[in-house]
C-alpha cells in the first residue's frame, strides 16, 4: 500500500463515501495513519483493521519510515471498537466467528503497535476510549491535550476492559487502573498525563506545528523525539487546579480498590461514604457506589479478576487472556466454527457465559436507555464465583481449541515491547525507591525533599510535571523525620 498525503480538500471531506476509513500520510521520515470516521468518532471496525495492519507492517519493516504517528480526524482519536456490529454477529451462530475474529485481529493489531521496532507517537487529541486506548496506550510517546477524554467504559455495556487493559490498568500507580476499569469513569486533559496514561501534555492548537517539527528531524531517535515533545509542553499554571485524583480522595480510592473481590470493594466504599472525616471524599465514595451499582455484576467480577491476573503477565499473555474472555462473552448456546482457530465438535459444546454483553450494548448503545440494564444475574451475590472463573478464564482457551490464539507476525514476535512508562512521569514505585535508598541512582539511604526533587529533575532532564507529581506523592506517602544535629528533615516512606 502506497503512502500519500491527503490534500486539504480531502481532509475536509471526512466520512465522504469515496474516502477510506483510514488515511495514510508521508512527510519526511514520518508516516502517519489518520483514523477517518469522524462522524462515528473513529470507532474501530473491520474495514479499518483491514487497512491499518498491512500498512503498519510495511512501515515497520521498511527503511524509509523512521517514525510512526497515529491520530484521528475530528473530535476523537478513537472512541472504541464497533461493538454494535460485534454483538450483532455474535447473536447468530452463523456469523459468530466474525465477532470472535474482530477481537482476534484487533488485539493482534494492538500488540503489533506496542512492539513496533520504530518510535511510535500517538496523539490522543480528543475522545480516546476502549479500542482507541488499545491503539494508543503502549506507544512510547502518547500526547494528551486539553481535549483528551480517556476511559475504559466496557463494564457499562456488560463487557470487560480489553485491548491489553489487564496489563496497563494493573501497572499504573496505586489502584487508579482498577477504579477506571470497574467504574468506566473518565479522566480528562492533564489528568491523563498526570496519571501516566500519556507521556506528554501539549495544547491542542500546538499539535500541528509539533508534528511538522517532528517530520523535519533528521535523525529522529527516541531521545530527540522526547526532547522535541518536551519543548512543546504545556506547563500547569500556578493557579490551575488538577483534575487528577489526588490527596485524601486518592488515599480513599487506593484503599477501597485494593481488595480482591468486588464485594469487599463495595463494603470499603460504603464505610468511606458513611464515616470518612472528609465530606468531599464521602461524596466521591457515594457517587462511586452509585456507578458500580449500574454496572453488570458479572462484568465487574471478570474485570477485577483479569486486572489482578494481568499484573503478573506479559502484554501478549494479557491480550491472550482477554481474547479468551472476549470469546466467552460472545459465545451463546451453540458451538461455532471458523478461521479463528476455534473448532468445536459436539463434544466441545459450550454454554453461554453471560447474556450481559448483548443486553448492555442493546440498552446503552442501541436503545440509549438511561436506567440500569436488566443484567443477569442482577446482583453481585448471585454471581457464582467459581463458575465465573471457569467460564471466563479456563473454558475458552487456544489449547482446548475453544478460543483463537494470538499470533503476532515474526518480525515482532521476538521483540520486547518498549516500556510504555519510559518517557512518562516517574511512578510512585520509583519515587519510593529513591526515598528508601533502593534506587540505583539514590546514593544514600536518607534524602531530603529538596534532594529528591533535584534527583528527579536530573534524571528526567527537567521534564514537565515531575515536581508536581513528586510533591503530591510525598504529601500522601511520606513523613518528615527531624535531624537536629544536621538541621535537616529526612523523608520516610509511610507505607
Amino acid at each position: 500500500m502506497s503512502t500519500s498525503a491527503p490534500t486539504p480538500a480531502s481532509k475536509a471531506r471526512v466520512d465522504a463515501p469515496d474516502e477510506a476509513p483510514v488515511l495514510f500520510e508521508s512527510s519526511g521520515a514520518v508516516r502517519t495513519y489518520v483514523l477517518n470516521r469522524a462522524k462515528k468518532l473513529n470507532a474501530l471496525n473491520e474495514p479499518m483493521l483491514n487497512l491499518l495492519r498491512p500498512q503498519i507492517e510495511e512501515w515497520s519493516q521498511g527503511d524509509l519510515a523512521k517514525v510512526i504517528v497515529g491520530r484521528g480526524a475530528g473530535r476523537a482519536f478513537c472512541a472504541g471498537g464497533d461493538v454494535e456490529s460485534v454483538v450483532r454477529y455474535a447473536s447468530d451462530p452463523v456469523t459468530r466467528p466474525q465477532a470472535i475474529d474482530f477481537f482476534h485481529r484487533e488485539f493482534e493489531m494492538d500488540y503489533i503497535l506496542a512492539a513496533v521496532p520504530k518510535p511510535y507517537v500517538c496523539v490522543m487529541d480528543g475522545i480516546t476510549m476502549g479500542g482507541g486506548v488499545g491503539l494508543a496506550v503502549n506507544a512510547q510517546f502518547r500526547i494528551a491535550t486539553e481535549k483528551t477524554v480517556f476511559a475504559m467504559p466496557e463494564t457499562k455495556i456488560g463487557y470487560s476492559p480489553d485491548v491489553g487493559a489487564s496489563y496497563f490498568l494493573s501497572r499504573v500507580d496505586g489502584e487508579i487502573g482498577t477504579y477506571l476499569g470497574l467504574t468506566g469513569a473518565t479522566i480528562t486533559g492533564r489528568a491523563v498525563f498526570e496519571h501516566g496514561f500519556a507521556t506528554h501534555y501539549v495544547e491542542s492548537r500546538l499539535v500541528p506545528a509539533l508534528l511538522e517539527r517532528l517530520a523535519a528531524l533528521e535523525n529522529p531517535t527516541h531521545q530527540r523525539i522526547n526532547a522535541l515533545l518536551e519543548e512543546a509542553r504545556s506547563e500547569r499554571e500556578p493557579d490551575e487546579s488538577t483534575t487528577a485524583i489526588v490527596g485524601a480522595k486518592r488515599e480513599a480510592l487506593d484503599s477501597a480498590f485494593s481488595h480482591n473481590t468486588v464485594e469487599k470493594i463495595v463494603a470499603a466504599l460504603t464505610e468511606t461514604s458513611t464515616n470518612h472525616r472528609n465530606e468531599e471524599v464521602r461524596r466521591w465514595a457515594t457517587s462511586t457506589l452509585d456507578e458500580l451499582a449500574q454496572r453488570s455484576p458479572t462484568s465487574l467480577k471478570v474485570a477485577l479478576a483479569a486486572i489482578r491476573r494481568g499484573k503478573q503477565m506479559t502484554l501478549l499473555d494479557a491480550l491472550q487472556m482477554e481474547m479468551n474472555i472476549a470469546t466467552a462473552f460472545c459465545v451463546s448456546n451453540l458451538p461455532f466454527h471458523g478461521r479463528t482457530a476455534v473448532n468445536m465438535s459436539a463434544g466441545h459444546r459450550q454454554s453461554g457465559a453471560t447474556p450481559d454483553f448483548k443486553t448492555g450494548v442493546t440498552a446503552v448503545l442501541v436503545e440509549k436507555i438511561k436506567t440500569r440494564p436488566e443484567w443477569s444475574p442482577a446482583r453481585l451475590e448471585d454471581v457464582n464465583d467459581s463458575e465465573l472463573l471457569k467460564k471466563f478464564f479456563s473454558e475458552f482457551t487456544p489449547d482446548k481449541e475453544t478460543a483463537p490464539r494470538l499470533t503476532p507476525p515474526p518480525y515482532v514476535e521476538g521483540n520486547k515491547t518498549i516500556d510504555p512508562m519510559q518517557f512518562a512521569l516517574p511512578s510512585e514505585a520509583e519515587i519510593r525507591s529513591m526515598v528508601d535508598g533502593s534506587h540505583k541512582s539514590s546514593g544514600a539511604t536518607e534524602i531530603t525533599l529538596d534532594e529528591l526533587l533535584d534527583k528527579f529533575k536530573s534524571l528526567r532532564k527537567g521534564k514537565s510535571g515531575v515536581r508536581e507529581k513528586i510533591l503530591e506523592v510525598v504529601e500522601r506517602k511520606c513523613a518528615f523525620e527531624e535531624d537536629k544535629h544536621m538541621n535537616k528533615q529526612w523523608l520516610k516512606w509511610k507505607h
